[in-house]
């Protein structure tokens, strides 16, 4: 007997000498040393809440590869003192589940309760999903699932209505820098690489940041193995195998694919507003900050030539909310096709403009008063409402009546192209005009 647990006892002497990987090396000890994640974690995070308060209820954890999804289910179930099981839906099948859940029971005999988490759980299929609902239910197990996939269209709902949904978010740039600082710690030196360089890693990381810890593992054991140091851009990209970043979202790079973009768009060419835009998405940029400018594009430049291009741009963000990567960026590529497509106008963009200057120079000049409400007689005997033409009653629903201030000559701002919705406006406009000067000579 003691042979045997001398055995065991050296086996794992053995296990936990054998190299490992920095990422696990990394391995957050605790849940306040996991980083990016402070929406959950923090003093007022959900996961915190539940810490504190010692009911840790069953959870999917949805976000990128690499955020800590992992890492946080580990540190809950030391936290809450729950055996910690682990399992992969690639992997696993009915048969294991069972052999889960019987321990599971065995162990709640015992006193102890059981969190079990199941990886890429968006891989179960609907019935192997409805096996956690009764052992969910009793209390059997703490169920932690993790996907990467939107779990409104993957799981089920019943089991979603017994688990709450938390939303895991890509690693930010600063994020990834503090594990990258971490790994320096480790390691007891700084990353041999050029300033260049080190930017280039974390923009290759996007998000990622077991990805970015492996990343700068692979520049150590270079500079062990005796490679040119410090690593410019380059030599980076050579080493690792992998495509920096297209340009530098911080810099010129930024502005000159953005303005790319736009002025593609004006100029009517999706193809080139389509390269353009994969570009951007390549080189990490956020998505929602595109499916803003698109949002710009559509007012400036679209306009009232085809005023569903502004709703065309708010619903591909609306969609890239709700799939979000990689899914989502398919409909801020269909906005930017239709975009591209649709006729111009930026009479709209060039109408405001004008009013804004026109407003700054003419002051605060009151309405005329014909056009204003009178709710006290007070303002009845001063005139106002005097003399209001209801344009319902009038002939094509058009009484012509000035609405500028009294002194301001009427001004013309928006003047309608001929382009696409825009024409019929300023079909509509013209005769309005026309209608406008018959009566004032009626007058």
């Amino acid at each position: 007997m003691k042979k045997a647990a001398a055995t065991l006892f050296e086996a794992a002497g053995l296990a936990d000498a054998a190299p490992r990987p920095l990422a696990d090396r990394l391995r957050p000890a605790s849940l306040a040393a996991v980083i990016g994640q402070d929406h959950l974690l923090g003093d007022t995070g959900i996961l915190s809440r539940m810490v504190k308060a010692g009911r840790l209820g069953s959870v999917i954890f949805w976000g990128p590869p690499g955020t800590g999804k992992t890492t946080v289910a580990r540190l809950l179930a030391e936290v809450t003192d729950l055996h910690f099981e682990q399992l992969s839906a690639i992997q696993s099948g009915v048969a294991d589940l069972r052999k889960v859940f019987d321990a599971a029971k065995a162990r709640r005999e015992e006193g102890r309760g059981t969190l079990l988490f199941v990886d890429e759980i968006h891989r179960f299929n609907r019935s192997q999903q409805d096996a956690f609902l009764p052992h969910m239910e009793d209390g059997t197990i703490v169920l932690v699932g993790a996907t990467t996939e939107n779990p409104s269209f993957e799981l089920n709902s019943a089991l979603l209505s017994r688990a709450s949904v938390l939303t895991f978010r890509r690693l930010d740039e600063a994020a990834i820098e503090q594990l990258l600082q971490r790994a320096e710690r480790h390691e007891g030196r700084k990353l041999p690489l050029t300033d260049d360089a080190r930017a280039a890693l974390v923009n290759m990381a996007d998000g990622d940041g077991r990805g970015a810890i492996n990343l700068a593992e692979d520049v150590f054991l270079a500079e062990r193995a005796g490679a040119k140091t410090p690593l410019d851009r380059d030599a980076l990209v050579a080493l690792v195998q992998r495509r920096a970043p297209l340009y530098d979202k911080g810099q010129d790079g930024h502005y000159n694919l953005i303005s790319a973009l736009h002025k593609s768009v004006r100029g009517s060419d999706p193809d080139a507003a389509l390269y353009y835009l994969a570009r951007m998405l390549a080189g990490g940029e956020d998505p929602l900050y595109i499916a803003r400018r698109l949002v710009r594009m559509a007012v400036e430049d679209i306009g009232m030539a085809d005023p569903d291009a502004l709703v065309q741009a708010n619903a591909a963000k609306e969609a890239y909310d709700f799939l979000g990567t990689p899914e989502g960026e398919l409909a801020l590529a269909q906005a930017t096709i239709y975009m591209a497509t649709a006729p111009k106008s930026n009479a709209g963009y060039k109408a405001f403009g004008a009013a804004q200057r026109a407003a700054e120079e003419s002051g605060s000049l009151l309405p005329p008063k014909h056009i204003l409400n009178a709710p006290t007689k007070l303002m009845k005997q001063e005139g106002y409402g005097r003399g209001y033409a209801y344009d319902h009653n009038e002939a094509e629903a058009f009484s012509g009546q000035n609405y500028f201030p009294d002194g301001m000559e009427r001004q013309s701002f928006y003047t309608p192209t001929a382009y696409g919705y825009e024409a019929e406006v300023k079909a509509r406009l013209e005769r309005f005009a026309e209608l406008r000067a018959k009566r004032s000579k009626h007058k």
